[in-house]
């Protein structure tokens, strides 16, 4: 089908406003008054929540139908993930933070190598900081890596995941492998966080199937050749959001609930810079998925483009202005690898809107 429709026309309040004016976002804190319509041919329309019902009426009805249906998932409240006794709900933005024990990660590859006790030290930190989850992950996915034997993938990742259960903390496994995801559900990770989106590994989608665990599905244009494969877009935008769809759909297909589904648009995976800015600027749409919406754009690429080349380490001031993009367009999560200066930013951001809320 050729119909998006994009939440804008953000409001602080509905208080004070004519009833059906506007519509809340995926049961959290934000409201919107309109939709951006786009089809493919290039058409667009912006269309008032309150003239939605009738506007829907004037279109050929395959297209009212899928307008209905993403309507219905834009608004429709994201239950909350319940990773054994933890649970993460999404009425608010929660905190992913990234916990590396690789050599060679773009921005902290090193810094626990060989040393569980001091990664699981840092990820209860991270915890203790604000962050509903730390996402612990045993093999580089930067641009040029080499693939880590599933093997040492797990020596790196099961002692350090031991560790944070241990310990009461919410663990996400990233990784691409079956055999890593299953030894790291067994040390007690309750999510898996994949970047080829249980594409790469055959046995990856019958595991999160059969273990009944909830699972991230990030973009990337070829994932069974590598998260940075891919030959460019039409549309970014519409192009990430078809694939997404149809990632969903096979997922479910195999028996993976959706309310168990984060999306992850993959912003720096095999996308030029003009593309990420483009799925951060329009990343309301993702919510017409009905699923958690995952950002991940800490120290990346995209902030030293648009900085004088700053290094990774130097990438602060950008990561945080894009997770606040992100948490302003609805993204339920952000993985970050700042998390006290994040949770700060977003802790303020929540005092606004509830000043906002509150004042009407």
């Amino acid at each position: 089908m050729s119909l998006y429709l994009r939440p804008v026309r953000f409001v602080d309040s509905p208080i004070g406003l004519p009833d059906g004016s506007v519509s809340r976002l995926a049961g959290g804190m934000l409201w919107f008054a309109a939709y951006e319509a786009r089809w493919r041919d290039g058409r667009r329309a912006v269309v008032a929540i309150a003239d939605l019902a009738a506007w829907i009426e004037t279109l050929p009805s395959a297209e009212a139908e899928r307008a209905r249906r993403i309507h219905a998932r834009v608004t429709a409240p994201r239950p909350p993930l319940r990773l054994g006794e933890r649970v993460i709900r999404f009425d608010q933005p929660q905190v992913m933070g990234i916990l590396n024990v690789t050599p060679d990660s773009f921005s902290d590859g090193g810094a626990h190598v060989g040393d569980p006790a001091g990664a699981a030290a840092a990820g209860v930190a991270m915890a203790a900081a604000g962050a509903a989850l730390i996402d612990l992950g045993g093999e580089s996915t930067k641009p040029g890596a080499a693939t880590v034997w599933e093997g040492d993938e797990i020596a790196r990742v099961v002692p350090v995941a031991t560790r944070l259960a241990a310990a009461g903390v919410a663990v996400s496994v990233d990784t691409r492998k079956a055999a890593v995801m299953a030894a790291a559900l067994d040390a007690g990770a309750g999510i898996v966080n994949d970047v080829a989106a249980l594409a790469f590994d055959p046995q990856a989608l019958p595991l999160v199937v059969a273990r009944g665990c909830p699972v991230v599905l990030m973009h990337s244009p070829a994932p069974t050749q590598g998260p940075h494969g891919g030959k460019g877009y039409a549309d970014p935008l519409l192009d990430v959001f078809d694939w997404l769809e149809a990632r969903i759909d096979a997922v479910v297909a195999a028996g993976v609930s959706r309310e168990r589904i984060v999306v992850d648009p993959g912003i720096g995976f095999g996308k030029a810079l003009a593309d990420n800015l483009a799925l951060v600027n329009g990343l309301a749409l993702f919510h017409g998925l009905g699923c958690p919406v995952l950002l991940g754009a800490s120290r990346k690429r995209i902030i030293g483009a648009l900085s004088n080349e700053a290094p990774a380490d130097q990438r602060l001031g950008g990561s945080v202005a894009l997770a606040l993009a992100g948490v302003e367009r609805g993204a339920q999560i952000v993985r970050v690898h700042d998390v006290a200066e994040t949770v700060q930013a977003i802790r303020v951001w929540r005092g606004l809107r509830d000043a906002a809320l509150v004042a009407g």
